[in-house]
């Protein structure tokens, strides 16, 4: 039968470059995890922050309570004030429950991974002070009696290196003794250390250390480092012993700070350091992932994608963040949608793959046209907003092993299946991979059109898959098999792919379908439609064709959305912020806001005013 046929199909792709997934159109492409969510426990609140030690994931934030994967809230609830771990392998939560009184903002572990550090607003744990800093051992869980520093405001961020321990955040005091904003701690007695600065205002963020332990980078919301501001503005790399200021050149293009712009993480690796930031006004002028490198802090890739960007973590040959990103066309991404569609996990190669076009929405961007990029990767599973900050996002975090990619945040659904605060995503060898094309029955049928005697052109919109950008796509007339071929896709992006079926009888009717699967074998068939073929004599009338609807999603399993998450009436708020007057970034940048204000984030506890603290990135920018 197909032998007869003159098997002529035309597929449209765009202007993109191909993207990646769990098995690649391209070997050289790396793959990302699966978009399979596994199970995991939950929180009723929100996840700041997470750290992998061995099989055990600490997490952060500000909750109450947890319960298992699957476990309606409310229902199978235990508590757990602020902190909490589970097994990466499995999900399920272990019996580590140290009772913090206050928001747990940062984790890091010692480098031979038998303590963990915890930073944030707590002044105690259990019934023992501990004034915004703990260690907890990580074979026992217990309090660690020796190391209890003190910080006069919320600590933020935490890293280790060899015997020391370095934090940054809103506090002036540590020890008792004066320091800005950072200061640096022994691993063993907590006894404070030479690391310090001058940071006159606003917050540090974030901070990572060197694989060679000799600089530690900062960023936040503060406006000079020791009196400088290129660098200085929003980001700083310093000598990790005495807390002199080093060259960080991509601190000059890069300014954030200020009310209206932070950078929200920084992360690490041999390869460099990976940035991320908000903007949402005079002041800022970046909101996505940077990758710099470690000689002078030059740009390796920047990408601007729109839409504030809370962290990014480098696993192997990919950068995996957490945004709430609506716009990704400079880099060859998707488009603006209106109204806003957000793509709340993105996946991005390591290396630079290309160059940033100019800025295609207009308005307030900062254009960064020029500048290298990296590229997009296929991996897009649907994770929603929760409503506990009171900000409209979902995940705030992102974690990551060779094995495992964890988000956390305060969603309640992924993948249109309840799951609130914690998600697990794996490599496809341990993964399901049973996330397959999502468009199926009505909304997954072609066109039909007889534009010669004796043929049928079938036409219809591609699918797309969640983890695979390569789709094989069969063409059924009357429920068999007659063309087999293949296409590229996305979510947000599916061509129109044809195939032109000859030698039909003239006068008599088909029914043709469309059967879709991915690489793994996942396989959706769409409705069957129908047309008479038209003859020569009948050509002169013009064949209605059979429109195809709009898209119906494959169902994942029948459960409705969890409710939506209250904050717990124990977590007492810190009071607010007030914000230093704006500085003004470095003349070469031309920063401009975002257009419509959200609400502020819901403040942490904190027992010491936090003055000169911004809040946490605005909502929908």
């Amino acid at each position: 039968m197909i032998a007869t046929a003159a098997l002529v199909a035309t597929i449209f792709f765009g202007t993109g470059s191909a993207q990646a997934d769990t098995a690649p159109p391209n070997s050289s492409t790396p793959k990302t995890v699966a978009a399979d969510a596994l199970p995991t426990a939950q929180i009723n609140g929100v996840v700041w922050t997470q750290t992998i030690v061995g099989n055990t994931v600490y997490v952060g934030g500000q909750f109450t309570r947890a319960r298992p994967a699957g476990a309606s809230a409310g229902t199978s609830e235990v508590t757990r004030n602020n902190l909490m771990a589970y097994n990466l392998s499995t999900g399920v939560m272990t019996s580590f429950n140290p009772n913090l009184n206050g928001a747990v903002r940062a984790i890091t572990a010692s480098p031979d991974g038998s303590r963990i550090y915890v930073g944030g607003a707590f002044t105690t744990v259990g019934s023992v002070t501990r004034t915004r800093l703990a260690s907890f051992s990580t074979a026992t869980g217990a309090l660690d009696s020796s190391w209890k520093p003190t910080a006069n405001n919320t600590v933020r961020a935490l890293g280790a290196f060899g015997s020391t321990v370095f934090a940054g955040g809103s506090f002036t005091s540590a020890n008792s003794q004066g320091r800005q904003r950072i200061a640096s701690f022994t691993g063993s007695t907590g006894s404070l250390g030479t690391w310090k600065g001058t940071v006159p205002d606003g917050a540090v963020n974030a901070l990572t250390v060197s694989p060679t332990g000799d600089r530690v980078v900062i960023g936040g919301s503060f406006t000079s480092y020791n009196g400088a501001t290129t660098p200085g503005y929003g980001m700083a790399a310093t000598n990790s012993s005495s807390g002199a200021g080093m060259t960080w050149n991509i601190g000059k293009l890069i300014k954030n700070a200020g009310p209206n712009g932070s950078i929200l993480s920084l992360t690490s690796d041999s390869g460099g350091v990976y940035g991320t930031g908000y903007d949402y006004g005079p002041g800022a002028m970046f909101e996505g992932t940077f990758r710099a490198s470690w000689s002078s802090g030059n740009t390796v890739w920047i990408e601007d994608c729109h839409g504030d960007t809370y962290s990014a973590v480098p696993v192997g040959d990919v950068v995996y963040t957490t945004a709430h990103a609506h716009f990704c066309g400079n880099i060859g991404g998707f488009s603006e949608t209106s109204p806003r569609t957000f793509h709340r996990t993105l996946a991005f190669t390591k290396n630079a793959t290309g160059i940033i076009t100019r800025n295609s929405t207009g308005g307030s961007y900062f254009n960064f046209e020029g500048r290298p990029r990296p590229s997009l990767l296929t991996f897009y599973p649907d994770i929603n907003a929760g409503n506990f900050t009171g900000q409209s996002q979902g995940p705030w975090n992102v974690a990551a092993n060779s094995q495992y990619v964890l988000y956390g945040g305060e969603f309640t659904l992924v993948n249109n299946k309840r799951q609130q605060g914690l998600v697990r995503f794996a490599v496809s060898s341990i993964a399901p991979d049973k996330e397959g094309p999502r468009v199926t029955g009505a909304s997954f049928t072609p066109m039909l059109t007889t534009p010669t005697a004796g043929t049928v052109k079938v036409t219809w919109k591609s699918n797309y898959d969640r983890d695979n950008e390569l789709l094989t796509y069969q063409v059924l007339r009357n429920g068999a098999v007659v063309r087999t071929q293949t296409g590229l896709s996305v979510d947000w992006s599916r061509p129109t792919i044809s195939w032109t079926d000859t030698g039909r009888t003239p006068g008599t009717t088909y029914s043709y379908q469309i059967r879709v699967s991915d690489p793994f074998g996942n396989t959706v068939t769409g409705d069957a439609v129908s047309v008479r073929v038209a003859s020569a004599a009948t050509l002169t009338q013009t064949p209605d064709p059979t429109a195809s609807t709009e898209p119906k999603v494959a169902p994942d399993v029948n459960l409705l959305p969890a409710p939506e998450v209250a904050p717990d009436s124990q977590v007492v708020p810190e009071p607010k912020v007030v914000p230093e007057p704006e500085a003004v970034p470095d003349p070469d940048v031309v920063p401009e806001p975002e257009a419509v204000p959200a609400p502020d984030v819901v403040p942490e506890s904190a027992e010491v005013p936090d003055l000169n603290v911004l809040p946490t990135p605005k909502g929908q920018g």
